[in-house]
Parts: structure tokens; sequence; C-alpha cells
């Protein structure tokens, strides 16, 4: 078919991620209407980038896809597609969420992820525009994280060392034993998130020198000291490491367990028996609470924020600075109940 003279015809290209586009000059028409894309694979190019270029987890990755999916599927049932959504198609996904008593935290990580995703899409050049740009998601409350004070992390940490005394007759109930106590010991002393000390390689102990050699989020290391404490629970675990090894009777892991490593979920719940046997209600006791724990007590005790945040792997402080609005508010409660003028009259 013929143009008008001096036009330019779009034409259709292959791009780099091997799709079809239009290459259009930059006042056509064509100029502003999003290419076309199957959603598999522009989810596809998405989560690769997530993995190739930050670093994200498994768990991480397979987050995002969950809540684009979800995004994609009420799509469908309205006879559109994912990459191709505009605005009102995510402001309708929102009420919907709202509508069902979805957590306001809960539709607000949907919402990022989706506006991660059409960034993304218009960053590659995949579509024109980012459906999501002019979408505030709901206001959050920052909520103050749970802890244990440090008496009943004490009771916590006594109720392991007498399983450990009372399981001595069975090798099998002795390593389990040793092995709860080490993870305990070890999660309070140095604050590790769950994943990272289950996940912990047996060659990242740095034996001698009381350190932990850690691979965070976006796989940035950091150097974690352990404490005699700890130390001490791991030297009575490590001789008995292998007998939670398959029967090939060898694994990389400083946690295995047969056909890995031991998982948060498996932790977690050895955790809430203990909590049971310390006197400790079990839902108040999870792997992050320690990790709570740990953080703000030794805030409590005089640590440095900065040093905390490096040993927790925070990248913002803010996220550290959380932990201050615990030691604000005891503080408060200090002032009330014991400085002279408190309950005076003005």
């Amino acid at each position: 078919m013929a143009t008008a003279r001096g036009a330019e015809r779009p034409s259709a290209t292959d791009d780099t991620h091997g799709m079809k586009r239009l290459s259009a000059t930059k006042n056509s028409p064509d100029a502003l209407r999003p290419p076309i894309i199957d959603d598999a694979r522009a989810l596809e190019l998405f989560l690769e980038m997530l993995l190739s270029e930050r670093g994200a987890s498994a768990h991480t990755i397979d987050g995002y896809r969950r809540d684009i999916e979800q995004f994609g599927a009420s799509q469908s049932l309205r006879g559109s597609d994912l990459a191709g959504a505009d605005n009102a198609a995510v402001r309708a996904f929102l009420s919907e969420l709202s509508e069902n008593g979805l957590a306001p935290r809960t539709a607000a990580r949907r919402l990022s992820a989706l506006k991660q995703f059409f960034r993304f899409l218009q960053a590659e050049d995949l579509r024109a525009d980012d459906p999501c740009a002019m979408i505030e998601g709901p206001r959050l409350s920052q909520p103050l994280p749970k802890i244990l004070s440090e008496d009943q992390v004490a009771r916590l940490l006594a109720a392991a060392r007498f399983r450990l005394a009372e399981n001595s007759g069975s090798a099998r109930a002795h390593a389990d034993a040793a092995r709860l106590l080490a993870l305990v010991e070890l999660l309070y002393a140095t604050g590790l998130r769950v994943s990272e000390l289950v996940e912990l390689p047996f060659e990242n102990v740095i034996e001698g020198r009381e350190c932990l050699l850690v691979c965070g989020k976006g796989g940035k290391e950091r150097i974690v000291p352990v404490g005699q404490p700890a130390e001490a629970a791991l030297a009575k675990y490590l001789p008995l490491r292998e007998l939670h090894t398959s029967r090939a009777g060898h694994s990389t892991w400083l946690f295995p367990s047969r056909g890995g490593h031991l998982t948060r979920h498996r932790f977690a719940q050895i955790l809430k028996k203990l909590a049971i046997e310390a006197g400790l209600p079990p839902e108040k006791v999870s792997p992050h609470v320690l990790r709570h724990a740990f953080a703000s007590h030794l805030l409590a005790n005089g640590a440095d924020l900065r040093a905390v945040q490096k040993m927790l792997g925070h990248t913002d402080i803010s996220t550290t600075q959380i932990y201050t609005h615990i030691l604000d508010d005891r503080l408060k409660a200090v002032v009330r109940n014991h400085h002279p003028l408190a309950g005076a009259e003005r």
C-alpha cells in the first residue's frame, strides 16, 4: 500500500527480547500504543531481571510471581490482558482486594509488585506508559516489632540447655537437642534472618574468630560476631552434625537435614515447642521475634545504632530505627514510674 510522500511508515522489528514490536516515528499515532507482548513472556522477563540484576532470592521471586499472576487472573476474568492493563484496571483490582477484606499491608505489597512490573515494562519499551504511576498505596502504620524480654530469652535458652542435658542417652535425640541449642544461641547472638541461619554453609563458620560469614539479601556478604555462649553451643553441636545428614553422610550446610538443610518452617515448629517447655506463650515466639530481641536488647544496653544496622544487614538505617521506638516507650515508662515529679499536678 502506497504512503504519502514524506510520511514514515511504522515497521515491525524484532526487539532484544525476541518479540515483535512497532518501530514508530516520534509523532505517529503508533508511538502512543503499548507494544504487543505476551503476558507470560513479560512476567518471565521481569522475574529474570529480579534474579540477574537485583539478586532476588527464590522466595522473593515466587512472591512477585504470585502477586502479579493474581492481577493477571483478575484481568483475564474481565477479558483483558496483564501487560496491557490500564490505570482503571489496577484501581479496580485494588478495590476488589479491599472489598474482600484483604489486609492493607498485603494490598500494599501487591501494588508494589505491580508498580515494579509495569515500571520495568516501560523502561524496556515494552509498553508506552506506567498504569500505576499515579496510584498511591494504602497508608500503613509502622507496627512495632514483637519482642521478648531479656528474662524471657533467658528462660528459652535455659529450656534448650535442659533439653540437651535430659537427652544424653539417645544419640539422635542428643544431636537434635544440641542442634536446637546451637540454633537458638546463634539466632539470639547474631540477629540473623531465619533464612540466613538455616541456609548457612558449613564453610562460613570462621573458627577461632567467633564470627560467621553471612550472605544476606541481594547477595550482600557481611561478617557477624557470634560471642562465647553461642560459640560454646556450636562446639557441642558440630561433632553431632553429621547425624542429621542423609546416609551419604556429608553435607555442605551448617544445619543439614535429609535432602538439604533444615527448613525455616521446621525450625519455627521446634522453637514453638521449646517455648511451651520454657513456660512462654508459643504464639509470642518465632525466629523473627528472636531477631527483634537481639536488636532491641543491644540498643537497650547502649549499642550503637549503626553497628546494629550492619549486624542485621539492613540497607537503610530507617529500618533499624524502628527498634528505637520500643526503647522510647520504655524510657517514657521509666520517667512516669520513677521521676519524683511525674505525678505532680501542674
